[in-house]
C-alpha cells in the first residue's frame, strides 16, 4: 500500500518504542540486493530446512508453562508462547499461516495449541478478515492486555515499539505482509555474516523524525534544514520530503559496526512517480509475485536501476 510520506496520527494509539533482541529467524530468497555492503551469498538452501534449523521444536519437557506475574495475576505460559507475544507485539500484526512457518518451524498444531492458550488469557486477538470479495486473511494481534503483560514482565530489553490493536482495515493486508518481509530480508542479512538486532515499523519513524521536525520551527520547511533532519535518521530528501519506508532493519556486522537497511513493499497501486521517489531514497524494494512485473516495467521506463525483490 503506497503513504503518504507525512500521514503519521498523532492520535494513532498504538504504543511504540526501540526494540533490540537478536532475531533468528531465515527464509530462503533467490533475489540479490546490491545496495547493501555484504559479503557474497551462499546458495540459498531449500526453505524448510532453513525454517527448521533455526527454529527446532521443543519436546514437551523443553517447553514447560512457567509463572509469570504481571499486577495481581499469574500467567501459566510456554516460552514458545512468550516469543510469539513478542513477535506479534513487534510486528503489530502477523498472518496466522506465517507466524506458524517462522516461530514454529512449519508446526501448525503448537502454533495452534499457543494461540488458542494466548486468546483464552486476553493476550492475543485471533480474527479472520475480508480482504477482498474473495479472500479472507487469519491474522492475530496483541491485545491491550499482552502489551501490558509484555511490558509488566520485562520480556524485552530496551523499551522496544510494541504493538496492539488493529490496524485501519485497509491496511491490514499490507502490514500483515511486513513480517515475511522482515523474515526474507533478516535471511539475507545473515548469509552475508551479518545479524539483524533490532526491528522499526514506519510509526516509529516517523514519530522520531517528526519529533526533529517540529523542534526545527519556522525554519520545518527550509530545505538544507530538512535534509540536516533527513540525514540525522538515516533518510534521503526527495523532491522536497523525506521518505519513510515501511520498515528498517539494524544489523551488526562481524567487526561489531552498526549498520541498517530500510525495505518498502510496493504494490500495483504504487503510483509511478511515488514508486520512483522510493527508489531514488534507497530504499531496497519487494513486491508480491503478482506486481513485480509491473513495478519493474515503471522503473525502466524511468531509467532507474534499483531492483524489485520477490517477497
Amino acid at each position: 500500500m503506497s503513504r503518504e510520506p507525512y500521514s503519521y496520527d498523532p492520535q494513532d494509539t498504538r504504543d511504540a518504542s526501540p526494540r533490540r533482541s537478536a532475531r533468528q529467524h531465515r527464509s530462503e530468497t533467490s533475489d540479490a540486493r546490491g545496495s547493501r555492503n555484504s559479503s557474497p551469498e551462499v546458495p540459498a538452501r531449500d526453505e524448510s530446512t532453513e525454517i527448521l534449523e533455526r527454529h527446532p521444536s521443543r519436546d514437551a519437557h523443553g517447553d514447560s508453562p512457567r509463572a509469570h506475574h504481571a499486577r495481581d495475576r499469574a500467567y501459566l505460559l510456554r516460552d514458545s508462547e512468550i516469543h510469539s507475544l513478542k513477535e506479534v507485539g513487534t510486528f503489530r500484526v502477523i498472518p496466522a499461516a506465517d507466524l506458524a512457518i517462522h516461530a514454529y518451524g512449519g508446526n501448525c498444531q503448537r502454533m495452534e495449541r499457543d494461540v488458542r492458550q494466548l486468546v483464552r488469557h486476553g493476550l492475543l486477538t485471533d480474527k479472520t478478515i475480508e480482504i477482498s470479495q474473495k479472500k479472507t486473511l487469519r491474522v492475530i494481534t496483541l491485545t491491550k492486555t499482552g502489551h501490558r503483560f509484555l511490558k509488566k514482565t520485562n520480556q524485552l530489553p530496551d523499551d522496544p515499539p510494541i504493538y496492539h490493536d488493529w490496524v485501519k482495515p485497509r491496511e491490514v493486508k499490507h502490514d500483515a505482509d511486513l513480517y515475511r518481509l522482515y523474515q526474507k530480508e533478516a535471511a539475507r542479512i545473515e548469509r552475508g555474516g551479518d545479524r539483524p538486532i533490532r526491528v522499526l515499523l514506519d510509526s516509529q519513524l516517523k514519530h522520531n523524525l517528526y519529533r526533529d521536525l517540529a523542534l526545527l520551527g519556522p525554519e520545518k520547511d527550509n530545505p538544507d534544514r530538512k535534509r540536516q533532519v533527513a540525514e540525522k535518521h538515516g533518510l534521503q530528501l526527495v523532491n522536497g520530503k523525506i521518505l519513510v519506508p515501511d520498515l528498517r532493519v539494524e544489523y551488526e556486522t562481524p567487526e561489531g559496526a552498526l549498520r541498517h537497511v530500510d525495505l518498502e513493499l510496493a504494490t500495483r497501486d504504487y503510483r509511478p512517480r511515488a514508486l520512483a521517489e522510493k527508489a531514488r531514497a534507497g530504499f531496497s524494494l519487494y513486491s508480491r509475485a503478482e506486481d513485480a512485473a509491473r513495478l519493474r516495467r515503471v522503473l525502466d521506463e524511468r531509467g532507474l536501476t534499483a531492483g524489485i525483490l520477490n517477497l
